[in-house]
């Protein structure tokens, strides 16, 4: 259900006002479409930019990935925000099967090349727990509920959250 979401649950536990931006199925591409204007509506001053795994899923070739997540880290920073990067598992069938999957090497490479944090083995850790998982590539509400916790931790470890 939409209130499992991570982002709400994420906001219950920091008190802050999250805009929850994004869009089940969403590529890197039409992300990046839709985030000048979201930028300028909004004015966050933290943005967790989690995409990628749909151009993972589909075969979008990486450096059209890594080029339109690249493009989204500095156009964040050019509206004056803080780009978070969450990293997203590679897709692996016997990963999935084996219950260890690990992230896709290229956002620790874009996270170094573009100096942001980067918050890593969030999604990778709730989907090799199939009690944490709705089907094959979703958590459920309780890995919203724990990729929520993991997450703030993270943001308070690297000084963006207090509590």
């Amino acid at each position: 259900p939409a209130e499992a979401a991570y982002p709400l649950r994420l906001a219950a536990t920091t008190g802050w006002n999250i805009v929850n931006a994004g869009v089940p199925g969403d590529t890197s591409a039409r992300a990046r479409a839709r985030l000048a204007p979201l930028l300028a509506e909004h004015r966050p001053k933290l943005v967790l930019l989690s995409i990628g795994g749909n151009d993972l899923l589909r075969q979008v070739p990486e450096a059209e990935t890594r080029a339109q997540i690249a493009a989204m880290l500095g156009e964040i920073r050019a509206a004056g925000s803080q780009p978070v990067l969450i990293a997203v598992p590679r897709p692996a069938v016997m990963a999935a099967l084996l219950r260890s999957l690990d992230d896709h090497p290229l956002y620790e490479a874009l996270a170094a090349e573009h100096g942001v944090p980067l918050f890593a083995g969030g999604w990778s850790k709730v989907l090799s727990d199939p009690t944490l998982k709705a089907d094959q590539i979703h958590a459920n509400a309780a890995g919203y509920e724990r990729f929520a916790r993991d997450l703030h931790g993270f943001l308070r470890d690297s000084g963006f959250a207090s509590r």
